[in-house]
């Protein structure tokens, strides 16, 4: 069984867009949980390891793939030294969508504890990359970014961990400054997007949006839950416009 489309089409279906992408995130973490059993019968053995507040005994279960989340977020909301509210209602209300009332209450006084106490992120990273396909790390990368600028503004501190963990998840080099440069603006944000310097010429920008289009574009991703398609319909938007605008910028038709 696909775990992911289930978990996706799930959450698509009772908590919507975010609720598809938590679904899917779980899918993807016990889908490779059940792989790696069929592997070996000591597969979990080589993977256990303590986390502060929790003993990590099996990756299974959806609970186990929750309490890493949580610990990503927490460390992505103290990472400026300042946990804001704007941060925590969106944890609240995109936990609400995935895991119902009673569950949200629980996984939230477990947020509580986890900022107040520090964690071995390259473990977290570690297990989640062993137990994650890569386009589900790629969307865990986009979640963290997406809490971190819920107040507004994204920090360098908070940037700064962001990559660490991108870093730490496996996520190429390119694929991470292209997500980067869709939350974070500058100068060269759209460049970034599609990968290209500034100096490319339009033949050059030009494949290079095909390929990302390509890439993104929902109708091309075929056996995948709608709210996989969604997500990927989010960045095939934002490729887009940053290939219009360099466009609008060169002159060029």
């Amino acid at each position: 069984m696909n775990f992911r489309i289930v978990g996706a089409v799930i959450g698509l279906i009772s908590s919507g867009f975010y609720g598809a992408i938590i679904g899917f995130l779980i899918g993807s973490y016990i889908d490779y949980s059940v792989q790696g059993n069929d592997q070996s019968n000591n597969y979990q053995q080589n993977f256990q390891s303590n986390y502060s507040g929790y003993q990590q005994s099996s990756f299974q279960s959806p609970s186990d793939f929750q309490n890493s989340l949580l610990i990503l977020i927490a460390a992505i909301m103290k990472a400026d030294g300042n946990a804001a509210k704007s941060e925590l209602d969106m944890v609240k209300s995109m936990l609400l969508r995935t895991y119902g009332e009673d569950q949200t209450r629980i996984m939230l006084l477990k947020l509580r504890d986890y900022l107040k106490e520090t964690h071995n992120l390259y473990d977290v990273c570690r297990n989640l990359r062993n137990r994650m396909g890569y386009s589900a790390r790629l969307e865990l990368v986009h979640v963290l970014f997406r809490i971190s600028r819920a107040d507004g503004v994204i920090s360098n501190s908070e940037l700064s961990l962001i990559d660490s963990v991108a870093n730490q998840l496996g996520i190429s080099t390119p694929d991470y400054l292209s997500l980067k440069a869709m939350f974070v603006d500058s100068s060269d944000s759209d460049y970034k997007i599609l990968d290209v310097s500034s100096s490319a010429t339009e033949e050059e920008v030009k494949k290079a949006y095909r390929k990302l289009a390509l890439r993104f574009h929902p109708d091309r991703l075929q056996g995948l839950s709608d709210g996989e398609k969604k997500a990927a319909e989010e960045k095939f938007l934002r490729v887009q416009s940053a290939y219009e605008s360099i466009k609008k910028k060169k002159g060029w038709n």
